[in-house]
Order: structure tokens, then C-alpha cells, then sequence
């Protein structure tokens, strides 16, 4: 039966256009903002896992900040307790020097205490941003130690936690204080006392500098790997809703055709009812 008030045919073709311009608009979207799940209402599932995943790499991005911090400040310490190793064994040479009776301990007493003076200038300038982990006191609040965040953990849909990598401070200011624990040399007797203490002295410094060595090291180490794993979890992201740009071209395209078949399909179906005409004349 042919009616001129219910046309079956294109109310068929306009659904199929709708659906059609439906799919142009979502894979037009897609292309201009290079992601398939841009929004809630694309995929709920996926949008919501792939936001806690943002911000844990947010949250690392922080982590990344703290370990740069933190080597920063062990590498300062580090490089102070290098130079004090050397400086001590300068000072033990002038003390081997000084077990001759022909020389003059005069100038070579002088000479450590410029070298003691020194130590001392190095330990209180191997701060780093208010930390110093050659002093006593690390922070200037009786600190003994710094903490270094160096990750986030998180164990099924519990909260992340935050654990800290922490670096103990090896106080060379009270272990390496020459100019008040150093005996002065006045003659050989005095220059073999003070070689021993020197030895002890540089014995302290040595396994401090390589305390620190080691810290800064593992600090390093955990950058590197903070790096790594942001960059595994951005690409995690990106395979759930970023965009196939080929499939979404090619889809384009037939979408486009379809659209264009739609339309011819619609304006077919709107002239069938002018075919009810010639059965008037």
C-alpha cells in the first residue's frame, strides 16, 4: 500500500543517514583530537582506568622531581668528601714528612693547619638546598639523615604509597674535626702521634665518601628506572584511547561515501510519494 502520509522507505533511509553521520562525527572527533576514548561517554571503563593511570604518571613526574633533588644533594656531599679525602692525604704526607728530625715542624704544623682549616671550610660548604650531609645536624632542625622519595606503590585499588630512600648523614664535622682533634706536631714524637690520627681521620673519610658514593648511586639508579616506567605507563595509556590514525582515515572515507549514498537513498524515498500522482491523471 503506498501512502502520502507514512513513507516506510524514508524513514528507513533517514535512520540509516543519522546513523551514518552519528559515525562520521565520532571518527571526525577521533581524528581531530587523536584519541578514540576522549571522554566518559565513549568508554567508561577505559577513560576511568586510563585517568588513574594519568595520575600516577603525574605522581611520578613529582617522584622523578624528588630523586633529581636528592642526587643533586648527595653528589654535593659526595664531591666534598672526595676533596677531604685528598686533603687528608695531603696532610698525611706532611706528617710522614715530619718524623725526620731535620726539618722544620714549624712550617709544616702551619702548613696542616691551613689543610685542617680547609676540611673544615669543605664539610660546612657541602650544602645542597639547606641539606648537608657532612654536618652534624643535616637540616638545621637536628636532622641525622635525609629522606629522598623515590617511589609510589600501589597494590590493587588501594591508595599509592609513598616510599622514601633514606640517606644517613656521615657528620664529618664531629668525626673529622682536625683543628681541635689533631695533635699539633712539634717534633717526632708529636708527627707520629698525629700520623696515627690522620690515618684514623682518613679512614672515617674514606668509608664516608664511599657511603655516599653508594647512596648516590642507588638514587641514580631509581631515577632511571622512574624515567622507564613513566614512559611504559604514558605508552599503556596511549594504546587504550589513543586513536589508530590509518584505521581512522580509512574509516573516514567509507563513512564519507556512505554519507553521500544516504543522502541519494533519502531523496529517492521522499520522490516515491510523487508517484501516487500519475494514478490522478
Amino acid at each position: 500500500m503506498s501512502s502520502i502520509l507514512t513513507n516506510n522507505s524514508a524513514m528507513v533511509a533517514l535512520q540509516t543517514l543519522k546513523s551514518i553521520n552519528a559515525d562520521l562525527g565520532k571518527t571526525q572527533n577521533a581524528i581531530s583530537t587523536g584519541k578514540d576514548i576522549a571522554n566518559a561517554k565513549d568508554g567508561s571503563a577505559i577513560w576511568a582506568i586510563s585517568k588513574v593511570m594519568e595520575t600516577d604518571v603525574a605522581g611520578f613526574e613529582a617522584v622523578s622531581d624528588a630523586l633529581s633533588l636528592g642526587e643533586s644533594t648527595v653528589a654535593v656531599a659526595s664531591a666534598g668528601a672526595d676533596q677531604i679525602v685528598g686533603v687528608l692525604k695531603d696532610i698525611k704526607k706532611l706528617a710522614v714528612s715530619a718524623n725526620s728530625e731535620n726539618v722544620d715542624f714549624g712550617k709544616i704544623q702551619a702548613e696542616i693547619g691551613e689543610r685542617a682549616a680547609q676540611v673544615a671550610s669543605i664539610i660546612s660548604a657541602a650544602q645542597f638546598n639547606g641539606a648537608n650531609l657532612l654536618a652534624t645536624d643535616v637540616d638545621g632542625n637536628g636532622g641525622t639523615s635525609m629522606s629522598v622519595l623515590s617511589s609510589l606503590d600501589r597494590v590493587g585499588s588501594a591508595a599509592p604509597t609513598p616510599n622514601p630512600i633514606t640517606v644517613s648523614s656521615v657528620d664529618f664535622e664531629a668525626s673529622i674535626d682536625l683543628v681541635n682533634n689533631l695533635t699539633a706536631i712539634t717534633d717526632t714524637a708529636t708527627a707520629a702521634t698525629a700520623l696515627g690520627e690522620i690515618e684514623t681521620f682518613l679512614t672515617t673519610a674514606i668509608d664516608g665518601a664511599a657511603a655516599l658514593g653508594a647512596s648516590a648511586k642507588r638514587i641514580e639508579d631509581q631515577n632511571s628506572f622512574v624515567g622507564k616506567l613513566m614512559d611504559a605507563m604514558k605508552s599503556g595509556i596511549g594504546s587504550l584511547v589513543d586513536a589508530d590514525m590509518e584505521a581512522a582515515s580509512a574509516r573516514l572515507q567509507a563513512l564519507q561515501t556512505q554519507q553521500q549514498l544516504g543522502v541519494q537513498a533519502l531523496s529517492i524515498a521522499n520522490q516515491a510519494p510523487q508517484t501516487i500522482l500519475s494514478l490522478f491523471r
